[in-house]
């Protein structure tokens, strides 16, 4: 069976009624662009072919929410007065409390629901899984109490989730790639103009992810980083300069200050400011179909990230070195926040399955660990389908 049919089963089997709507929505793989989103730059990314699945139908027994993680088979419960209901910030059920609060706090009138959530992103690995399962919920919920909102208020009730209800004070990138993924293309993103345009992946080019399995958390390290970025911001600032954001910065004015500035803010910026020219760079590459091009700039931002971000691990710098090594790839570099999780390699299509194999055997060989590895596709965005109305209820 397919995972929509597992997780229609699944909410028949723990709640007794069959659902009224599912919804599904992607992970991402950042392409280009780390950690710019907040710092009101550009990124290249993509939704992917792997999905949380959402099925919900309405719950009229006792006005409580209740949801179960299929995967792992833990359920939580909560009442609609979501200010009165504490869990810890690290519980995955402050995702789903997150959603419901935000969306009351745009009027939406969400009823009192029982649902099941499964899927096969891969949980802290860079693919935000939970940019997944925040945009399923939203879509299933808005479906369920027949209401909507514009597909901008929608990402931002997933990243008021995060920030308000997880504590990671992250950006939209995650939740934009997620809504706007078409299949066979990257998704470009402006995050000072909101314009959000398709950008085809050249034909012939597959992204092996590897995942390290080293497991990222990344609300401390997320939230340091972003001080970082903002102390740049201000330095600037104080030093007359016309800056409202990193955005406003290129390399070369950054470089002016570079024996005053502090040292973690002047590598920040540096790493923020040169993704943003990458990123635009390689929409250029991408036209042209210049993947060799487009690789070298993969690898250059990976070394900016291990540099200047000091976002990436020994074990994410093996396998880009493996990439390396390996004749006709094009370019490698960790994806999402970094402090662990994924790699994401850009290779011919016609290596997948060798290369995977060599990058599989030689990180095992320095590592002791046997990694992850996927080929993915860009996938669509997010969506809702109404399917009927729930057993118990009719």
């Amino acid at each position: 069976m397919s995972r929509f049919d597992d997780v229609c089963r699944g909410t028949e089997d723990s709640f007794g009624v069959s659902p009224e709507v599912v919804a599904s929505a992607p992970g991402r793989l950042e392409i280009l662009g780390n950690h710019t989103d907040y710092n009101e730059g550009v990124v290249l990314s993509t939704a992917v072919d792997c999905r949380t699945y959402f099925a919900v139908a309405r719950n009229r027994e006792d006005m409580k929410c209740r949801v179960k993680e299929l995967s792992q088979g833990q359920s939580r419960c909560f009442g609609l007065d979501i200010a009165q209901e504490e869990l810890p910030h690290s519980d995955w059920g402050n995702y789903v409390k997150g959603v419901v609060a935000c969306l009351q706090q745009r009027g939406v009138n969400v009823p009192a629901f029982q649902g099941c959530i499964l899927g096969d992103v891969p949980l802290s690995a860079g693919m935000s899984s939970s940019a997944a399962l925040e945009m399923s919920l939203v879509y299933g919920l808005l479906c369920l109490s027949g209401e909507s909102l514009e597909w901008q208020e929608i990402a931002r009730v997933g990243q008021q989730a995060e920030n308000d209800y997880v504590g990671a004070q992250t950006g939209l990138l995650d939740q934009y790639s997620s809504i706007n993924g078409v299949a066979n293309n990257f998704v470009f993103c402006d995050f000072r103009s909101y314009e959000v345009k398709t950008v085809p992946v050249p034909e012939g080019v597959a992204l092996v992810v590897a995942n390290s399995k080293v497991k990222h958390s990344l609300t401390d390290e997320y939230n340091e980083r972003r001080k970082d970025c903002e102390a740049a911001v201000s330095f600037l600032q104080s030093h007359g300069e016309n800056v409202d954001s990193l955005r406003d910065v290129d390399r070369k004015l950054l470089g002016k200050y570079k024996e005053q500035m502090e040292p973690l803010p002047y590598h920040r910026a540096l790493h923020v400011t040169g993704e943003n020219e990458r990123v635009k760079e390689a929409l250029t590459l991408l036209e042209r179909e210049d993947l060799e091009g487009f690789g070298k700039l993969l690898n250059a931002s990976h070394e900016s990230s291990r540099i200047n971000f000091q976002n990436s691990t020994p074990e994410l710098d093996i396998l880009v070195a493996l990439s390396q090594e390996y004749n006709g790839v094009y370019g490698a570099r960790l994806s999402g926040g970094g402090f662990g999780g994924i790699t994401v390699h850009a290779v011919p299509d016609t290596v997948t399955s060798a290369y995977s194999e060599y990058l599989r055997a030689e990180y095992k060989k320095q590592t002791g660990v046997d990694p992850d590895i996927i080929t993915c596709h860009s996938g669509d965005g997010a969506s809702a389908e109404r399917i009927k109305a729930a057993g118990a209820l009719s």
